[in-house]
């Protein structure tokens, strides 16, 4: 008996590491069916990384379903042309999301609303003409924007308040002619700037921000070269070497149209009254937040700052003259009142014998 049930308490023994091994096997694929069940069938899910890219996608698939705590979205070399404002809803964990080379053309405002954590995104090579000034709202941890290879020809003033952490930054390729400084100003921790392949016109209306990129550089930033097609005598000249003294005129223009470039009026925030007897703000005028230094109040310190050193160094130079004058004069004085001390001894001797003799006589 002993010898028969050896063999069995042996084959129970070798048999536990067999269904281990089964059960680690059923939980791996109890994993990977629930990873492919979140996962919407025209995307491939990795991990924590979802795949959408090169499928010729005409609309962006269920994103509900994606893997729970998904951070990166690739949904590049599709035929996306527009995204329904609730396509990321949810996706508040999402860090990077790729939507280049598709047929965007017009995105709703907010619609990156819910995407709190995002710190990379890239529309790069869409249809973009037009930007909300809303459409970046909220998005405080953004990193890296490329808006490259689009049809922009304005930043709204605005857009970029957010993005205050915002380091990369690339506007390349688009139809910029001029851009406004005060735009630009809240992005304190830009570091690197794209602006190539844009038509520039290097006139008045780019010079305050030609000062808002030399101190961007000035801090160690980056920009890559802004190349001007007009005027004609800079044309394929880098703004960044073209010298302050070729926008000295800019400054006439602002005197002979009081003060503002090209005519227009300064921005006041006026009111109007409606129908109603209600007073409505109007739309038109945009409150200038940021304000950028007076070329001509600088200018005008130095000038004074000249005269005033120029009046003191005159004063020090004809006080410097007048001590010269007086030791010479004080000099020559000393030499003769030396030659003449001897004649006065002399004179003194023979005064002093007469009187003698008189007393003698006496």
């Amino acid at each position: 008996m002993q010898l028969s049930t050896a063999p069995a308490v042996s084959r129970r023994r070798r048999g536990n590491p067999d269904s281990q091994g089964l059960l680690g096997v059923l939980s791996v694929c109890a994993t990977l069916l629930q990873l492919c069940a979140g996962c919407p069938s025209a995307c491939v899910c990795n991990s924590l990384d979802v795949n959408c890219s090169g499928r010729s996608l005409v609309s962006v698939p269920g994103l509900t379903s994606l893997p729970e705590g998904t951070h990166t979205l690739n949904l590049t070399n599709n035929r996306l042309s527009s995204l329904p404002v609730s396509t990321f809803a949810n996706l508040s964990t999402l860090e990077t999301l790729d939507l280049s080379n598709n047929y965007l053309d017009n995105l709703p405002s907010r619609l990156f609303r819910e995407l709190s954590n995002i710190s990379d995104l890239s529309l790069r090579n869409n249809s973009l003409t037009v930007l909300d000034r809303e459409l970046f709202r909220g998005l405080t941890q953004l990193r890296r924007l490329d808006l490259s290879l689009n049809g922009l020809a304005v930043v709204p003033l605005g857009l970029l308040d957010e993005l205050q952490g915002l380091t990369w930054l690339s506007l390349a390729g688009n139809r910029f002619h001029a851009l406004e400084r005060a735009t630009f100003e809240p992005l304190i921790n830009l570091q690197h700037l794209e602006l190539g392949m844009n038509p520039w016109e290097c006139d008045c209306n780019l010079r305050d921000f030609k000062h808002w990129m030399e101190w961007l550089i000035y801090r160690g930033g980056y920009v890559d070269a802004v190349e001007c097609t007009l005027p004609k005598d800079l044309r394929g000249r880098d703004i960044r070497g073209v010298p302050v003294e070729m926008f000295n005129y800019c400054l006439q223009l602002d005197d002979e149209n009081g003060g503002t470039k090209g005519g227009s009026p300064p921005c006041v925030r006026a009111t109007a009254a409606s129908s109603e007897g209600a007073v409505v703000e109007l739309p038109d005028c945009v409150k200038q937040r940021y304000r950028p230094v007076s070329v001509r109040r600088a200018i005008g310190t130095v000038v004074i700052a000249g005269v005033v050193c120029g009046i003191v160094c005159i004063m020090m130079v004809a006080a410097a003259a007048y001590g010269c004058i007086y030791a010479s004069l004080m000099a020559k004085y000393q030499r003769e009142l030396k030659k003449r001390q001897p004649l006065m001894g002399d004179v003194e001797a023979e005064a002093d014998a007469e009187e003698k003799q008189i007393s003698s006589v006496a």
